[in-house]
């Protein structure tokens, strides 16, 4: 379980499809032991080796299919956020790290001192659980969505989101990843259950 909050931005060293689908990817992030978890662009991933403070990872079809991890390249800037301790605060909100689908960045403009960055879901029945003032993470990040279309909903960014994640690298036309806040996800299940 994570916030939402990054804690700091890595760079993907390599990144290595495997013929059955799923890939190997080393980022240089922070020291961690083998067997902890971290998410990366908000995909949860357990560390499989590590040497200082590269770690590897094991992406399964799967996580490749529903995420941008695949689209990832050597170089290329990902967000980091280790999960909750008991002790933690909770500064954005419950973030699991289980990527619903991706959306592309079809528009970033300037407003005062914000970003307003308008997204387009590749797959539209996610919509159902995106509405305005509605806690949304983009990449990992936890952030409020302001409008809300038929395929599209729009974020305002504060400069310090904008200079601690990976958002200012990105580019019209890019794929990011995608969490919907888990409530509206119970709810719409268990709905059918308590109607007449």
């Amino acid at each position: 379980m994570f916030t939402g909050i990054i804690e700091a931005v890595g760079a993907v060293e390599s990144i290595q499809i495997h013929s059955d689908g799923g890939a190997r990817i080393a980022v240089r992030a922070f020291p961690m032991a083998v067997g902890e978890s971290l998410a990366v662009n908000g995909v949860c991933l357990t560390v499989q080796r590590a040497e200082g403070d590269l770690l590897y990872f094991d992406a399964v079809s799967e996580t490749l299919r529903r995420t941008n991890l695949g689209d990832l390249k050597a170089g290329d800037c990902v967000n980091l956020e280790r999960p909750l301790t008991a002790e933690s605060r909770i500064g954005g909100h419950f973030v699991q790290g289980h990527v619903d689908t991706t959306a592309r960045l079809i528009e970033i403009r300037e407003e005062g001192n914000a970003r307003v960055l308008k997204l387009q879901l590749e797959n539209a029945a996610y919509m159902r659980y995106i509405v305005p003032k509605g806690s949304i993470a983009i990449d990992g990040i936890s952030l409020t969505v302001v409008e809300a279309g038929s395929d599209w909903f729009t974020v305002w960014i504060i400069p310090h989101t904008w200079a601690v994640t990976n958002l200012a690298h990105r580019q019209i036309g890019e794929r990011v990843n995608l969490e919907t806040d888990i409530l509206a996800r119970y709810v719409e299940r268990l709905l059918p259950a308590v109607r007449p």
